[in-house]
């Protein structure tokens, strides 16, 4: 089983985040300003040594690389963001592309959303619109990524590149744009693309004929579809505890074990396609969101090495497939991350490599 985990870029400084957020806004800047809401809860959370690093640092891409690979990690995904030719948190992957000495396998996840102020918390806001464009775009847009797709650390299956797409169902016209790509690329001297549509909180089921493969793209998957936190009938909170806390809030968290119970128990079958498993390490998005936040309660080096073997093992023996993605490798401010922090070390890095040990035959 071959575990790849989704990559965030936000590390590094950019003009269009400085005009947004101030100057030098990164990740890290909401994850430093995190509080505790309630008693018991793990933040802020904070980096082993105090390493706030740059992503467009050589030095830090390696050591996550050296990082990832030490304990099991085969690949990374790294979100890419485009609009209608707009690009933005390009950097660090372009780096990769120019150092062959990062030599982790990789592949690309399209995050085609608008771009709101969702760092803090104000979803509503756009500041980049999502738009797709016409031929021309899609040209330029192949173009960018076909540099990607030559690598030889990049992710193919039968010579087609791996293209995660955040939300298919989002793009009027994905029939033809993917029709359209997999002809650019077999142009390109490729057998086409090997599409993957992310099944998350926005997208509950494919909608494609020319992907090939989903990922239940964890926890958002079974938060929104499996179990929901909003009866939208009685529009009213379920599956969640209420905590009551300083002042006048009430925080909202969620059961570790019962969501992880509940991807566990769920069979999907997708007629003509792969299904690819995800798995997540823990969900507290307070450094973005505040009071507004959905916290989990009880997650553990222990349990995620547990659950993630059980998930490893469903992915070989039930859906027959070679990859399962882990959300994520970096998402310090939603609380979900492999890298070591200051209260667990290692152990999240030492559970991947539990978990894979323990499936080996």
């Amino acid at each position: 089983m071959k575990l790849i985990t989704f990559y965030l870029p936000q590390f590094h400084a950019i003009p269009e985040n400085d005009e947004w957020w101030g100057k030098g806004f990164t990740e890290w800047t909401n994850t430093t300003k995190a509080k505790t809401l309630f008693n018991g809860q793990d933040q802020p959370r904070e980096p082993y040594n105090d390493n706030y690093y740059n992503l467009l640092d050589d030095g830090t891409k390696k050591w996550q690389i050296d990082l990832a690979k030490k304990y099991g990690i085969y690949g990374f995904c790294y979100y890419h963001y485009w609009f209608n030719g707009k690009m933005v948190l390009q950097k660090p992957l372009e780096q990769v592309l120019e150092n062959k000495d990062l030599d982790l396998p990789f592949c690309v996840s399209w995050a085609n959303e608008p771009w709101t102020r969702s760092w803090d918390g104000k979803t509503s806001e756009v500041l980049l619109s999502q738009k797709y464009g016409d031929k021309g775009d899609w040209l330029n847009h192949f173009n960018y990524l076909l540099q990607f797709f030559k690598d030889d650390r990049y992710i193919k299956i039968d010579n087609k590149p791996v293209l995660v797409i955040y939300k298919v169902e989002s793009i009027p016209n994905h029939q033809e744009l993917f029709e359209y790509w997999i002809e650019k690329a077999k142009e390109n001297g490729l057998e086409g693309l090997y599409i993957v549509e992310t099944l998350n909180g926005l997208q509950k089921k494919e909608v494609s004929n020319l992907s090939e493969a989903v990922i239940q793209f964890e926890p958002n998957y079974t938060i929104h579809h499996d179990r929901p936190v909003i009866d939208k009938v009685k529009n009213k909170l379920k599956n969640l505890s209420m905590i009551p806390s300083k002042g006048k809030f009430i925080y909202k968290t969620m059961d570790y074990d019962i969501t992880w119970k509940r991807i566990l128990k769920r069979n999907m079958e997708v007629k003509d396609k792969k299904v690819y498993l995800g798995a997540f390490i823990d969900w507290d998005n307070t450094a973005r969101k505040g009071d507004k936040a959905l916290v989990f309660n009880g997650a553990t080096p222990k349990k995620f090495q547990k659950y993630l073997g059980q998930q490893i093992k469903r992915g070989k023996e039930v859906h027959g497939s070679d990859f399962l993605f882990i959300n994520a490798w970096n998402e310090w401010a939603e609380g979900t991350y492999l890298e070591p922090d200051k209260k667990n070390g290692f152990a999240y890095l030492e559970a991947v490599k539990e978990a894979l040990k323990q499936n080996v035959k």
